[in-house]
């Protein structure tokens, strides 16, 4: 059965998409910790990142860079937090987070933004990757 990750890459579940290349696919994270979470997923569906072939391993990563710089450009943020947990979707992923402080990162934090605000956010880190 398909990950609801990869129901999002094929177009069958919406999402406020940020990018997207021939291996990897970047979309907010519809219950961020902080405004501009985004999640990088490899369009190859697997669930634990380290079962990943090499070649999809290191386009992720290079593609996870590409986002966090247009993250950091597009929120101003300090730094971008990185964090690979994968257990609520079997689905490999990376957590992009903007983070000013530590606490940030705090994944007990979870937020909802109305459709529009995630639209503006979507369109901020788009204009700068």
């Amino acid at each position: 059965m398909a990950s609801i990750f990869s129901k999002i890459i094929a177009g069958e579940i919406p999402c406020y998409k940020i990018a997207e290349d021939e291996r990897c696919f970047a979309f907010l994270d519809i219950n961020p910790v902080a405004p501009g979470h985004t999640l990088v997923v490899p369009k190859n569906e697997t669930d634990y990142i380290f079962d990943l072939t090499d070649e999809d391993y290191q386009a992720m990563w290079q593609f996870a860079r590409k986002v966090a710089q247009a993250l950091k450009a597009a929120t101003g943020c300090v730094k971008v937090g990185v964090a690979v947990i994968g257990l609520e979707v079997r689905h490999a992923h990376i957590h992009l987070v903007p983070m000013n402080s530590e606490g940030d990162m705090n994944f007990a934090n979870k937020s909802q933004f109305p459709a529009e605000r995630m639209q503006e956010i979507a369109r901020n880190i788009q204009a700068h990757f």
